[in-house]
């Protein structure tokens, strides 16, 4: 997903690497760091209460390397949905291409086949609301303008999302579909998951997956169902609400998931 994201680089990149020897003796404590994240109940994650500070990572493609973290501040969990805020100014890990290139400066035919390493961005504007419902192959994004004039809807086709004690975890399918505030749609990054495909990323039955998974998007847009009927474009997030803080240990190993 690239429409609405606007980060500026904070760090250099290689970090991953230098983090990756001390990864594997972190997970074995990742458990008891996110026991005061969240509660566990028979290896399944408990609802987070609103204005926890959570993780949404996504692994990297064809590999099992968390590429993408972003802190998150909890708006709603529970049995229907997963609303979460990401707010201005937060520091987040993001891809790069091993030389230091933005991966979408490089062009399409090279962008997934050459050597990769992360870097920590801010996200800056005016934030993002995230909205995600159990077991779903996407989650619904959505963006304002200055003054909380309402942009769009984005439709992040993906991995339905595994909870674990610090946040979420998901896989992202590259075709997205953007939502105009009337209700007009249009496929977004049909390029990239057509590339993808190509460069071995995705093999045929997955592409076939993500495309069953586009039209029953459109089928609930096109009827307005949830959650763009449920005037989310309405909501403010809690002004004495932090920016959450992105961990040292943002790439840990989750000892327990659940969907």
């Amino acid at each position: 997903m690239t429409d609405g994201e606007a980060v500026t680089a904070a760090a250099g990149t290689g970090e991953a690497a230098a983090r990756a020897g001390g990864t594997a003796a972190r997970a074995a404590g990742a458990a008891a760091h996110a026991g005061g994240v969240a509660a566990r109940t028979g290896g399944a994650v408990a609802h987070w209460a609103p204005g926890s500070q959570i993780l949404w990572r996504y692994r990297e493609n064809g590999g099992p390397r968390i590429h993408i973290a972003r802190p998150v501040t909890v708006v709603r969990d529970d049995a229907d949905l997963l609303a979460v805020w990401m707010a201005p100014g937060t520091e987040c890990v993001k891809p790069a291409l091993a030389d230091g290139t933005p991966v979408h400066h490089e062009p399409l035919a090279s962008r997934y086949t050459k050597p990769r390493t992360v870097q920590r961005d801010r996200w800056f504007g005016t934030g993002v609301l995230k909205l995600a419902r159990p077991g779903e192959p996407w989650s619904v994004w959505l963006f304002w303008e200055p003054g909380w004039r309402f942009k769009n809807w984005y439709v992040n086709l993906e991995e339905p999302l595994a909870r674990w004690p610090g946040g979420v975890d998901s896989e992202d399918h590259f075709l997205d579909i953007s939502v105009q505030p009337d209700g007009r749609w249009q496929w977004r990054d049909e390029d990239e998951f057509a590339q993808a495909q190509r460069d071995g990323l995705m093999d045929a039955a997955l592409a076939e997956r993500v495309r069953r998974a586009g039209r029953s998007a459109v089928a609930v847009i096109d009827a307005w169902g949830p959650p763009f009927c449920d005037g989310w474009q309405d909501w403010r997030p809690d002004p004495s609400w932090p920016v959450p803080s992105l961990p040292e240990d943002w790439d840990r190993t989750p000892a327990h998931v659940s969907t």
